[in-house]
């Protein structure tokens, strides 16, 4: 009986243990589809990105994708409520040179596009300015 109220109260508290760091993680797909239907109008979507920054403890997300010249891309962020929550998405393109950034002049923006001149592998960065939750989403989108 000792041995069944024992392991009853360790099963307990491994589950009070664990349901106390779980309200801290991202949930970023919820993000992700309120992005989708946010890029302007004559983009088409592409892909969706999760943007986890684990609470604070990774200072960087980043993904790749083939743009192609002659091609306009968007890319939007979206977090909590209407604003980024300092989520900065930057573009880079072959040779690592910055093309983009959603931060201009100590402002955020939600959405940068960048008009494709040179087709190749192009980096999508994504950094944390000052967010309280590190957590968000993108789409991407394209037009001809």
């Amino acid at each position: 009986m000792k041995k069944a109220i024992y392991s009853v109260f360790v099963v307990g508290l491994f589950f009070l243990l664990s349901g106390g760091s779980a309200k801290g993680q991202c949930n970023p797909e919820q993000y992700t589809d309120a992005c989708i239907p946010k890029l302007a109008s004559g983009f088409n979507f592409l892909k969706s990105y999760k943007i986890d920054g684990q609470g604070g403890s990774k200072t960087k997300v980043e993904y790749s994708y083939v743009f192609t010249k002659g091609t306009q891309y968007m890319i939007n962020v979206c977090a909590t409520g209407e604003s980024t929550d300092g989520i900065v998405v930057s573009l880079f393109d072959s040779n690592r040179n910055q093309v983009a950034s959603s931060k201009l002049n100590g402002q955020f923006i939600s959405a940068i596009a960048y008009p494709c001149n040179t087709t190749g592998i192009y980096y999508i960065q994504y950094t944390f300015d000052n967010s309280t939750q590190f957590c968000g989403g993108s789409a991407l989108g394209f037009k001809r």
